[in-house]
């Protein structure tokens, strides 16, 4: 079919078909779409709060999604003819992941949106276009009624005081609870020792009334190194307290490297 004329941007930092390694769909094969920019810092920049000790870990994508630029979507798609995905990411095979940096982010609402509209007016005249729609949000923007409405999932990764992060900017009470009301919502913790499990029950899942079934339980973990150590802490922790306890697959296939 003739492509249509191109309509739609992405502040877009990088791009790339992988398999989805955390959370709730761990193991689906997915296309990872990370949007340039995020409202908080974990870890510090460069991972300075990191080096200080006023945090116990650092976002190993901060490199990646500090830059980017304004692409278009016709260079996603033709990605996905190259890879011989088209079809699979147009019938919801293949999982769109809309990460970052802060895919939420006002600026990058209204995009994501156009994009996914913008695909659908391309690609509908000829199939049944049913995208599957996954976002990784840190839980402090607004979900907007548009974008809301098109995501099948949410993965709410809030941060906790092992972040750095001040608990104004980690915790926003509307935020949150636009995301606990979608169908597809879970959260993940980052649980670096055993004492973070207050934190998450005293600021989280107490006040907010989180279901315990749709908690995710995730190591600090960002090196090989330690991988089956912080593996095994993790699923220790899930049958002590009764929450899922997962680990990051792509450190265990691919170590630090981005991209894949």
């Amino acid at each position: 079919m003739d492509i249509k004329e191109k309509t739609s941007t992405l502040n877009l930092s990088e791009h790339f078909y992988s398999v989805q390694c955390e959370g709730a769909s761990t193991g689906y094969p997915a296309y990872f779409i990370r949007l340039k920019g995020c409202n908080l810092m974990c870890g510090g920049k460069d991972g300075s709060l990191m080096k200080e000790g006023k945090a116990t870990w650092w976002c190993d994508s901060e490199a990646v999604w500090r830059q980017g630029e304004k692409t278009d979507l016709q260079v996603l798609i033709d990605d996905w003819l190259k890879e011989g995905i088209l079809n699979w990411v147009l019938s919801g095979r293949i999982h769109l992941i809309w990460t970052g940096g802060e895919p939420t982010l006002k600026k990058h609402q209204k995009d994501i949106v156009n994009c996914i509209n913008d695909l659908r007016l391309r690609f509908g005249p000829d199939r049944d276009v049913k995208l599957y729609n996954e976002i990784e949000t840190n839980g402090t923007q607004f979900i907007e009624d548009e974008l809301f409405e098109e995501l099948d999932q949410v993965n709410c990764s809030v941060k906790l005081a092992n972040s750095g992060m001040s608990k104004e900017k980690r915790i926003v009470p509307e935020a949150l609870e636009r995301i606990i009301s979608h169908k597809g919502h879970w959260f993940k913790f980052v649980v670096s020792k055993e004492e973070d499990l207050e934190e998450i029950e005293n600021d989280f899942i107490k006040p907010f009334n989180i279901d315990p079934k749709r908690v995710l339980m995730m190591p600090g973990l960002d090196h090989q190194d330690n991988f089956h150590e912080r593996t095994k802490f993790i699923l220790e922790l899930a049958g002590k307290h009764g929450y899922i306890g997962l680990t990051r697959l792509h450190i265990s296939a691919w170590n630090q490297t981005t991209g894949v």
